[in-house]
């Protein structure tokens, strides 16, 4: 029992540390650690889902940090940074795509989905108003009623 103990720790210690590590870079003051930050939270993780490259572990992301860090040291801007990673991987890297016809999709469809919601809210809610009853209907209630 103290070895399967022992053995749990140790892996649970080491699969932390690998966790840790996954960013090494020194930055020479905070504003540049910050930017950094900045901008690898904005790019999404080709290989991921729905996972931006500061927080994923994927080889491919931390391929992205490391281009992201190389610009930044050659003086690149945060837009020239950008652009390159959107010219290599498109405009899914992008957590915020470009407003272009090949994404306009993108930025319509939750307006046009709730458009097809309210239609079909006021279509269903149309077809359930309740008519008054008839003659006929309600003397047959005033029946049942003196019947019973």
């Amino acid at each position: 029992m103290n070895g399967v103990l022992r053995s749990s720790v140790l892996v649970l210690v080491v699969g932390c540390l690998g966790a840790s590590a996954i960013d090494g870079f020194d930055f020479p003051d905070a504003e540049t650690a910050a930017r950094y930050q900045r901008l690898i939270t904005e790019f999404r993780c080709p290989k991921c889902l729905n996972e931006s490259i500061a927080s994923s572990g994927a080889p491919i992301a931390v391929d992205l940090r490391r281009t992201v860090r190389r610009l930044m040291e050659e003086g690149a801007a945060d837009e020239a940074i950008r652009d390159h990673l959107q010219t290599r991987y498109g405009d899914f890297v992008l957590y915020d795509p470009p407003f272009k016809p090949s994404t306009w999709f993108l930025w319509f469809s939750p307006v046009l989905l709730a458009l097809v919601a309210v239609y079909v809210v006021v279509r269903v809610a149309r077809r359930r108003t309740v008519s008054a009853p008839s003659d006929a209907e309600r003397e047959r209630a005033r029946r049942l009623i003196e019947a019973s």
